[in-house]
């Protein structure tokens, strides 16, 4: 079974049950100083691993060791190629209108951006939005002026689930691109192979707990 790295606020969160417990969620962030909509995506992660254990109206429990090993063990063999989706890619040299359109087609949240069939960059509905109020000609103005460059937050598809639930949460995105190398003129460089969300992530952790 492999080791599976919880990010230092989950061990916050984790070591405030253990004290207070039982411990509720407005108190979790109160004591964190953050908001409750930041606590949940950790909560959930804690919760569906079987760490921490969550009673309505009362709040959590630390539940120990026994319950996270097993859910553990239904997800140390789970890796991102096998919950994967399928990635939304465009041109650099895609207009805004045009990655608009898609982004609302495809009903996701963030795009991915390729140069030559190479990852090069992001680009988010806050992005969109923001060149939109700008004033900028979305009709003429390519995506790869405003997209965000690398570094790029990115997983492989051999990677577990959980990296990538641990990677969404701390840089507080709603995806990650799943890459794999390729070699170009000499060059080793990234291209988009699928996508893995905070979506994929939530059905695989329900499928799990129906059993």
């Amino acid at each position: 079974m492999i080791m599976i790295q919880l990010s230092k606020r989950q061990e916050k969160i984790i070591d405030i049950v253990k004290m207070k417990q039982p411990v509720t969620s407005e108190q979790i962030a109160c004591s964190l100083n953050i908001t409750r909509a930041a606590l949940r995506p950790d909560l959930s992660v804690l919760t569906m691993m079987g760490i921490l254990d969550a009673r309505p109206k009362v709040g959590y429990f630390y539940t120990g060791n026994a319950n996270q090993n097993i859910m553990l063990q239904k997800i140390s063999n789970i890796k991102i190629e096998d919950i994967m989706s399928l990635p939304i890619v465009v041109n650099d040299q895609t207009t805004l209108y045009d990655t608009i359109v898609t982004l609302f087609l495809e009903d996701v949240g963030t795009i991915y951006v390729n140069t030559n069939g190479s990852l090069s960059g992001v680009v988010s509905r806050k992005d969109l939005l923001k060149s939109i109020i700008g004033g900028s000609d979305i009709n003429k103005i390519p995506v790869g002026m405003v997209m965000t460059r690398k570094p790029i937050v990115t997983i492989r598809k051999n990677e577990n689930v959980i990296v990538a639930a641990n990677r969404i949460i701390e840089y507080e995105i709603d995806s990650l691109p799943v890459i794999e190398d390729f070699e170009d003129e000499g060059k080793i460089k990234q291209r988009v192979i699928g996508r893995i969300s905070k979506s994929n992530i939530t059905k695989l952790f329900v499928e799990l707990c129906k059993g």
